[in-house]
């Protein structure tokens, strides 16, 4: 798992998809970006990427929601998931899925990276 540099990143706002994309290349990271939950379900190799970066609050759906379907497909990737919409239930749901970290928008580099790093590295 740590020589796999591919991080997907799902969010349906294409300012934060551009933005952490920069981010991921400036520390050598590769990306993968989804649109939707859509766009995600509908790709087929998932076991190129060392970790999820994957928006709560998608338009069409619930990222937590997608995280119990992916896991009950038997897909089990560090996931970190990033809001806009921060609550104390939504906090919750996201810690009980099983997420490395649960970031809220606007979040610092320093925040997102952390935990990139982990996940890269195995410990996560």
């Amino acid at each position: 798992m740590p020589d796999r540099k591919v991080v997907f990143v799902v969010d349906d706002d294409p300012g934060t998809l551009r933005g952490v994309k920069r981010l991921l290349r400036e520390h050598g990271y590769d990306c993968v970006l989804f649109p939707s939950a859509r766009a995600f379900q509908d790709h087929e190799d998932f076991e190129e990427a060392f970790c999820v970066i994957l928006d709560i609050d998608l338009n069409e759906e619930s990222g937590i929601e997608l995280r119990h379907r992916l896991r009950a497909a038997g897909f089990a990737i560090p996931v970190i998931y990033i809001t806009a919409s921060d609550s104390p239930v939504t906090r919750m749901a996201a810690i009980e899925s099983g997420c490395i970290a649960y970031l809220t928008k606007p979040f610092s580099a320093k925040s997102l990276m952390e935990p990139i790093a982990r996940a890269s590295a195995g410990l996560a």
